[in-house]
């Protein structure tokens, strides 16, 4: 089975703050086909997530696929505070590196 990684199918693939408590993270793409090909591979899943994070998914807050800006997005609760003594990344912004090597499946 041929793959290709998310990071080569997708245009945008960040996080960010979402509040003090929660990290938001996006998957947009630039073309519909990319977009609808990792859809419907269901891959990106919220298993997934909580594997790639650790988390429960009851840490999973939103997991939105949105097809009108080709988007997939997902929120998790923040295991500390945004700020607080121990939290390593304030802004959320580093929190994506893990999505980028995600094999989709392609034929």
């Amino acid at each position: 089975m041929n793959t290709k990684k998310l990071v080569d199918l997708a245009k945008t693939i960040r996080s960010k703050n979402a509040g003090t408590d929660k990290i938001t993270f996006d998957i947009i793409f630039r073309e519909k086909d990319n977009y609808e090909l990792v859809k419907k591979s269901g891959v990106l899943n919220k298993s997934l997530i909580c594997k790639l994070y650790n988390i429960e998914e009851q840490e999973i807050a939103d997991f939105v696929e949105f097809d009108p800006a080709y988007a997939i997005k997902f929120t998790i609760y923040r295991r500390k505070p945004s700020g607080s003594p121990g939290e390593s990344d304030v802004f959320g912004c580093q929190q994506y590196p893990p999505l980028l090597d995600i094999e989709i499946p392609v034929q």
